[in-house]
């Protein structure tokens, strides 16, 4: 479900504003497909003004939305055994989901 969300937000690289916010869209989409066995690493450039400003607009235009689908996801998982792993890996995504800019999932 949140994969279909991220591809249809790649759509903003049409425009040459939108690209970085569409790399970081394509970057959560793959982190939602495989997020098993990667941690969440800070770059070498994670608090440059670029980034942190970046990272606002990203969290008021798109990051509240999609940690809210990674919260609401991981709390419907963790309700069977089976889903507990999956869950974590819904948990770990929010803060990525949030202020992607200067972090990759490595």
């Amino acid at each position: 479900m949140q994969t279909t969300r991220y591809c249809i937000k790649t759509g903003i690289c049409l425009t040459i504003i939108g690209i970085p916010f569409g790399i970081q869209a394509i970057k959560l989409g793959i982190a939602t497909l495989a997020p098993f066995g990667r941690t969440i690493e800070e770059t070498s450039d994670a608090g440059s003004l670029l980034n942190r400003i970046f990272n606002i607009i990203w969290l008021l235009v798109f990051g509240w939305e999609i940690a809210v689908a990674h919260l609401v996801s991981g709390l419907i998982l963790a309700i069977t055994i089976i889903g507990l792993p999956f869950a974590q890996q819904h948990f770990k995504l929010i803060p990525l989901s949030l202020f992607p800019f200067g972090r990759e999932l490595r």
